[in-house]
């Protein structure tokens, strides 16, 4: 006679138990999923402005070697106009708002902590990425610092957040690309110091440090 194994049913799950495990499930999920979120994102804007600091680093030190300068004031990079022909000899210009920030750039920025703030810069272009872009000579102020470029990695798309996704950079006559200061490179202690006065305070009238902070942390938003 054929023996047939009795085989039991009491390994299911219940449906309770199916229901208290997608509960926990959602829960961590809930818990964990804005954060990656968050993450992501800042990872991007870091990737997009770590690509136009290259892109605007090599274009300088290309305009530099074809004028055969010994410096980018030397180049003739001394007027917004010429800054201008340099941007579009060197970029993809896809719209020239010439001395009207709209619609390159957003008519409203914020700090991290809420303060309103605005781009007071003499010229606006978007690039053909989608970037934008204000820039302005720097005739008087800080000797080395040669123009200042307010930079947004999606022209007016959200959140326009200052050190999110817009960056105040500055251009020294030695080509190189920093935060505000006397001359480039600044220092690590120099870049903590204008990222909490500037980027991290209160005061919605200056708003670069933030540039100097990814640059101390190795292209890394780590505020």
């Amino acid at each position: 006679m054929t023996k047939f194994k009795n085989y039991s049913c009491n390994s299911a799950f219940t449906l309770a138990e199916v229901l208290v495990t997608l509960g926990i499930i959602g829960v961590v999920s809930a818990m964990t999923v804005p954060s990656l979120m968050q993450n992501h994102q800042r990872k991007t804007y870091v990737t997009q402005l770590h690509k136009f600091y290259n892109e605007m680093s090599q274009a300088l030190l290309q305009y530099q070697t074809d004028k055969n300068a010994v410096n980018l004031k030397e180049a003739g990079l001394v007027s917004d106009d010429k800054i201008g022909e340099f941007i579009k000899n060197y970029f993809r210009v896809a719209n020239d708002c010439g001395t009207d920030s709209s619609p390159c750039m957003s008519g409203e920025y914020k700090k991290m902590n809420g303060a309103v703030v605005s781009t007071n810069l003499n010229r606006y272009v978007t690039l053909a990425s989608g970037a934008s872009l204000g820039y302005a000579y720097k005739s008087a102020g800080l000797a080395n610092i040669l123009f200042s470029i307010d930079f947004d990695i999606n022209g007016q798309k959200g959140p326009n957040i200052v050190g999110r996704d817009i960056f105040a950079v500055y251009v020294y006559e030695n080509g190189i690309i920093d935060d505000y200061g006397s001359s480039a490179p600044l220092s690590k202690d120099d870049r903590e110091t204008i990222f909490e006065a500037a980027c991290n305070g209160n005061d919605s009238a200056n708003w670069y440090g933030c540039f100097g902070k990814i640059l101390n942390d190795n292209w890394e938003m780590t505020y």
